[in-house]
């Protein structure tokens, strides 16, 4: 998971949207920070929003990373392979929490990837290229 900078903390990393595209103080932004690392399911988030990229799984590291892309409510999401690399219980989760996101959030996902059987357990439509 490359889209981490490994030097700096998780929480300045989804904070930083929310600093930059919405105006918001730092306060502000960090509290929003926790409420979307605490969505999507990072355990212990208040702490962990301290913490570098390398102290996470790679689960934990891609639910980070759909934090931050939801970080600034984006009306379509484009998720590129998000669950490439990882092991078929994480991809189940990651999945999951998808879906959820998608309902609670009214963000429509465009989903990219090769795996057919993904794609059934997700998709309401789908293009083939």
């Amino acid at each position: 998971m490359t889209s981490l900078n490994p030097v700096m903390r998780i929480g300045d990393q989804v904070a930083e949207p929310i600093r930059l595209h919405q105006n918001a103080s730092k306060e502000e932004a960090n509290k929003r920070a926790l409420e979307l690392l605490e969505q999507v399911g990072i355990p212990n988030a208040k702490d962990r929003m301290r913490d570098y990229p390398h102290q996470f799984s790679g689960g934990q590291r891609q639910r980070i990373v759909i934090a931050i892309a939801l970080a600034c409510r984006p009306e379509i999401l484009i998720a590129d392979e998000p669950t490439t690399a990882l092991d078929v219980t994480i991809q189940a989760q990651i999945l999951e929490l998808m879906k959820e996101l998608q309902t609670t959030s009214s963000t429509s996902i465009i989903f990219i990837t090769h795996d057919l059987g993904v794609v059934a357990n997700v998709a309401d439509r789908v293009a083939v290229m």
